[in-house]
């Protein structure tokens, strides 16, 4: 893995959230570049990071590659929809976390509406990344073709 970029503290988990889901998942153990999930996987739930440092990444974009360490809630977005993964998670270094199967996490989020609402905090923290990072590309894929179509406009 040569890109692992940046840290990110975006999808952190409160004590409390922390707490409920280690007592409704199982600890699972993850060795360098072990893949917990990879893009277009069928959903298997969340995975609660206890130590470690994992890498997120979209297949082709390195710049939305970014490392996250424990605390971190990996997986919410397909988890609340049911949808495949959309991202890869990749442990940078030995990890573990504890894995919560999609079934139990969306009932706790019905029985717990507080972490529910925590939960989704975090996932619009990670959609509102997503789109930066996204406009930016797309912005610079516009200003190379400009640069290129002004090059051939000159010739």
């Amino acid at each position: 893995m040569t890109h692992v970029g940046a840290q990110s503290n975006i999808l952190k988990a409160s004590s409390e959230l922390k707490s409920e889901l280690q007592g409704l998942g199982r600890k699972e153990h993850f060795s360098p570049s072990q893949a917990m999930f990879r893009e277009d996987d069928s959903n298997t739930g969340v995975f609660l990071l206890l130590s470690g440092k994992v890498c997120m990444s979209v297949k082709g974009l390195p710049k939305l590659d970014r490392l996250f360490s424990a605390g971190s809630l990996l997986g919410l977005p397909s988890t609340f929809t049911g949808h495949t993964y959309s991202l890869t998670a990749v442990a940078a270094t030995e990890s573990e976390a504890v894995h919560v199967a999609q079934d139990d996490f969306v009932r706790l989020m019905r029985e717990r509406p507080e972490l529910c609402r925590e939960a989704t905090e975090m996932l619009g923290r990670e959609v509102t990344f997503i789109q930066s990072a996204l406009a930016k590309r797309r912005k610079q894929a516009a200003s190379r073709k400009l640069s290129l179509s002004e090059v051939l406009t000159s010739s």
